[in-house]
């Protein structure tokens, strides 16, 4: 007897595709930031979603090393699994006395929950201990850029 082919079904295909489509669809996906993708960059742009945030500290000379590596480490292990972070940027003056934070979050509410987590009190105190600190929340109003 020769053997018989069969086919899936249209009944078959939808009853296992769908499904499994559904399934794949309510999983948690994870923003590029969390999964610390190389995808997830800093963007600039007029009219986005985007809250930001730049922070502007004030220091002596001697401290600019220290603060600029205190805030590697912090923007490393804690920022970064913050919920709403997406991206930061530590600029350093090229005058030896300020340093720029500019970060970029999901929402306003974000940045807020994010300042009153008990976990970033002390980072904030290591902070302060070494500069005068400034936060701003601004809108970007305006972008230019070389054609």
């Amino acid at each position: 007897m020769d053997p018989t082919k069969t086919a899936a079904s249209r009944r078959s295909f939808l009853t296992t595709a769908v499904p499994a489509g559904v399934a794949l669809a309510l999983q948690p996906v994870p923003s590029h930031s969390q999964d610390r993708s190389a995808r997830m960059q800093p963007t600039i742009a007029v009219d986005t979603d985007f809250a930001t945030q730049i922070n502007i500290a004030t220091v002596e000379p001697e401290n600019q090393p220290k603060l600029v590596e205190l805030l590697r480490e912090a923007t490393d292990s804690m920022f970064t699994k913050m919920p709403g972070w997406i991206s930061t940027s530590i600029l350093k003056g090229k005058d030896g006395r300020r340093v720029f934070i500019y970060s970029q979050w999901r929402s306003t509410a974000d940045i807020e929950a994010f300042r009153k987590d008990p976990n970033i009190a002390r980072y904030l105190q290591d902070i302060t201990a070494l500069a005068k600190f400034e936060a701003v929340a601004c809108d970007v109003i305006c972008r230019a850029r070389l054609a």
